[in-house]
């Protein structure tokens, strides 16, 4: 089974990612009797349930809401009131846990720098930089970090999918923001609600909740779910993250599926698909950690200098949109 079908990464929030199998299926498709709750956050408490009622009259009417795996979003199925993480569907992420999942199945941490960009996936025609945010722990050496943005290039496109900066956060109000070549992407605030491109066939953004939560595909190359979340007064208690008033320190939830990464693809999630990879790190620890932050460092968020870089190799605008049609 060729692994560039099945689902991978994350993340994230710090970044990192999660044990799976040498070879997993292929993630399965949202049914049609899907619904997505995202659980407010006001006051500290996660506000949001849906009910679920069995239009044939077969079965009682029920109240589902989210597992603690996946408190800020969740997939419920009605009329059985049955709830899954994102993750469920796509492997790649971090439930709950900020860290990705390798092509090879192995989790690992990668704690980049907050401020910085980092190169994910770098292909010959496809390139992922992520934006980190962060804070500082005084008592570490590091920085808590989270992804707050992603920058994707393919051909000669830039999409920008990106958290904006939110203090107080409310779920009912929308802090995601999408751009493609420069231009906002505006996608009305319902389930969902979609946007084509006019310039490149395939590409497609779905509402998959009313406010923070898209999917966005090209069709052929990627399918990405991103969700915006804020990290809760309980987290930041236990884990000492330092959320403020004046921020909720909102960033990405991200799931990646690749239909046609080349065995030359690298970058800190991109080279684990590769035939040749070695997983190097200690799987058997309870945080493996990936380092070598240099060779990932981006000048910006759309930059394909860092110094893994494969993007330009053999790109073209018609081998892109090609697999889009």
């Amino acid at each position: 089974m060729d692994r560039q079908l099945v689902g991978a990464l994350a993340v994230l929030v710090a970044v990192c990612a999660i044990a799976a199998v040498q070879a997993q299926p292929p993630s399965p498709k949202l049914p049609p009797n899907y619904h997505v709750i995202n659980p407010g956050h006001m006051g500290g408490k996660r506000d949001q349930q849906l009910s679920c009622d069995d239009t044939q009259g077969k079965k009682k009417g029920c109240m589902a809401k989210c597992d603690k795996r996946c408190p800020n979003q969740c997939i419920v199925m009605c009329p059985s009131c049955k709830t899954f993480c994102m993750c469920d569907f796509y492997p790649g992420v971090s439930c709950g846990d900020p860290r990705f999942t390798g092509g090879d199945g192995n989790n690992f941490y990668f704690h980049g720098k907050k401020d910085h960009d980092f190169c994910i996936v770098s292909d010959a025609d496809l390139h992922i930089n992520a934006h980190f945010i962060g804070k500082r722990n005084p008592t570490m050496s590091r920085d808590f970090t989270w992804i707050q943005a992603l920058g994707i290039r393919f051909a000669d496109h830039r999409l920008y999918i990106g958290a904006l900066k939110t203090a107080k956060w409310n779920s009912d109000v929308d802090r995601l923001e999408l751009a493609f070549d420069g231009a906002p992407v505006d996608v009305p605030a319902e389930l969902g609600a979609r946007w084509e491109s006019a310039a490149v066939p395939g590409l497609t953004v779905i509402r998959t909740a009313a406010t923070n939560a898209v999917r966005v595909q090209l069709a052929g190359v990627f399918d990405i779910m991103a969700n915006v979340v804020p990290i809760t007064e309980q987290d930041s208690r236990i884990h000492n993250y330092g959320v403020t008033e004046e921020d909720s320190l909102a960033h990405l939830d991200i799931g990646f599926k690749f239909y046609d990464l080349s065995d030359d693809v690298h970058g800190v999630l991109g080279q684990t698909y590769r035939s040749d990879y070695v997983n190097k790190l200690s799987v058997s620890a309870s945080m493996p950690v990936m380092g070598g932050a240099p060779s990932y460092v981006a000048s910006d968020i759309f930059s394909t200098d860092c110094a893994v870089a494969r993007f330009g190799r053999r790109a073209s605008i018609s081998m892109v949109t090609a697999r889009a049609s």
